[in-house]
């Protein structure tokens, strides 16, 4: 798979060196990641917004795809850049147009976010979305995930993401019992600790897309999986694929 990096920082790299592992064992950590990593090579899909690091791109493809298919999202993803190029033309348009240029991914909640956070990127950094965390965490309507995905995405950090997809490979694999939604923050921790240093870009993309056509919620394919020799979860009988199905629909 092509990847996009850059430079990293020092202070990037001592952040990198002070992970914590939250209860991983070494040698399954290193299996994982290298596992993972040959995975995505073979299997990593070919999508339009991993052909940019343009934070705007990231941004707009990362709210369009919460809750909303890859399929569904590509077309609409080429028609709203070629709609608004830049933040500043989203900020400049009227919502209401954002709003049916956004029609039919649903949802509507999510174009007026949008259009608030373009406004509040040209208004207080001209134009240009920032790159540090709590920065990106102060605009309404970017969480946890969104700015983690903008750092490891459009700036090439090491930072953790933690979606739905993610979720569900980390806890099959590391942990195995319990609600996930109740463990969020063992779950973040595992996230963060697992990305090798200087691949945060490649490995969070890695993991979504195992998540998203391996280690699916109702029909994983557990004898093809590469994690399955030390998977707490595997073989995955069918009370587990009911159970991981119900958390995730609630």
């Amino acid at each position: 798979m092509p990847t996009i990096s850059g430079s990293r920082t020092s202070s990037q790299r001592k952040k990198n060196r002070s992970k914590k592992s939250p209860g991983l064992d070494a040698s399954q950590k290193r299996r994982f990641q290298a596992r993972l990593l040959k995975w995505y090579e073979k299997h990593g899909r070919d999508l339009p917004w991993r052909k940019t690091s343009d934070p705007y791109h990231i941004l707009v493809s990362e709210v369009m795809l919460q809750q909303t298919q890859v399929d569904r999202v590509i077309p609409k993803y080429y028609e709203f850049l070629d709609r608004y190029p830049s933040f500043e033309e989203l900020a400049d348009a009227p919502v209401s147009d954002v709003k049916k240029t956004w029609y039919p991914l649903g949802y509507n909640i999510r174009p007026e976010r949008l259009h608030s956070i373009a406004c509040e990127t040209v208004e207080r950094y001209g134009g240009h979305l920032p790159s540090d965390a709590e920065e990106l965490l102060s605009f309404k309507g970017i969480g946890r995930y969104t700015a983690g995905a903008i750092r490891s995405f459009a700036f090439n950090e090491d930072a953790p993401i933690l979606d739905t997809n993610v979720i569900r490979v980390l806890h099959r694999v590391f942990m195995a019992k319990g609600d996930p939604k109740t463990q969020k923050a063992r779950l973040w921790q595992l996230s963060e600790a697992l990305i090798p240093s200087g691949k945060g870009y490649d490995f969070n993309q890695a993991i979504m897309d195992f998540g998203a056509t391996c280690c699916t919620a109702r029909n994983p394919s557990c004898r093809q999986c590469p994690m399955k020799s030390f998977c707490k979860t595997y073989p995955l009988d069918r009370k587990s694929r009911r159970a991981t199905v119900r958390h995730e629909d609630r």
